[in-house]
């Protein structure tokens, strides 16, 4: 396995709002654990070391939606408030109230998934460009082969190595070449809604086994502010008592917010764990509904 030391290189004008990330992060933090207390908005600033005025206008710019607009949209409390409204489980459990479909934005994907012989090999053969840039959820690693997009994962500052060999470990016999240049094309479609087109689908390549397969591209057909349950994607993929097997592939799941494993959910409508961490998860739940808000 070829695998050189990834430098980080970040490419900053790709998307302007990526260093606000880590201050982001930690508002959301707070949200998450005090949210049955509803804190305000000069608490949060006060807990971040911001001005009220400053952190508004810093998140809302991040997100589309204001620290309390957020706090509506993702927080566990709502989520299962909603569920007690009678809202279906199976089929929604995030509801948020935003605008109707003319307004509607989404990743278009075409896909396609490399024979099982591929994924047995270890990715023998296959060679691996890998490069580093800002996101709306901090650094994101993205991967590409000549057919498409193969890999994205995220990461802390300090901690690209560590999700460098989280991926290089799905495909161990692949090379590996950093190549910044190669995926910043992929980095500047994913993360500006702007260039979500339909007439210019992202071309993603899903390595995995044939169920893995099966529920990712389960995962494909979640729309945006819409969420199923690890259950309903068991159901839909027709192995109804895999709830377990379909949790286990998501986890896995090789490419982190384009295949949207971030919109399952457990059974009683909680985020529950998130490769990347929940904080993420909740982060770009929050980030799409303000996509979407009128």
């Amino acid at each position: 396995m070829n695998i050189n030391t990834p430098t980080a290189v970040l490419q900053r004008d790709i998307t302007p709002a990526g260093p606000d990330y880590e201050t982001v992060r930690r508002v959301i933090e707070k949200i998450s654990l005090d949210y049955r207390d509803q804190p305000s908005l000069e608490e949060l600033a006060a807990a971040v070391g911001e001005t009220p005025t400053g952190l508004q206008k810093l998140f809302t710019r991040w997100a589309g939606l204001s620290p309390k607009g957020f706090l509506q949209a993702v927080t566990l409390d709502h989520a299962r408030r909603l569920l007690d409204n009678g809202l279906p489980l199976l089929d929604t459990a995030f509801e948020v109230g935003m605008s109707g479909p003319g307004r509607l934005h989404d990743l278009f994907v075409t896909h396609e998934a490399m024979s099982p012989g591929d994924y047995k090999s270890r990715g023998q053969g296959l060679v691996l460009r890998y490069g580093y840039h800002p996101s709306p959820f901090g650094t994101a690693l993205l991967m590409v082969t000549e057919r498409g997009l193969a890999g994205l994962a995220f990461c802390d500052a300090g901690s690209e190595r560590e999700a460098f060999e989280d991926m290089a470990r799905r495909w161990p016999n692949a090379s590996y070449q950093e190549d910044a240049a190669a995926t910043a094309p992929y980095a500047q479609r994913i993360f500006d809604p702007a260039r979500w087109r339909a007439d210019e689908p992202l071309r993603v390549v899903l390595i995995g086994t044939d169920f893995q397969v099966r529920v990712w591209e389960a995962l494909l057909k979640i729309p945006m502010n819409r969420a199923r349950t690890y259950s309903s994607i068991a159901a839909e993929i027709g192995k109804p008592a895999a709830s377990r097997a379909v949790g286990a592939a998501i986890g896995a799941n090789p490419v982190s917010f384009v295949v949207p494993c971030h919109r399952a959910l457990g059974k009683s409508g909680a985020l529950t764990g998130y490769h990347w961490g929940v904080t993420r998860k909740r982060a770009m739940l929050g980030w799409e509904a303000g996509q979407t808000a009128a």
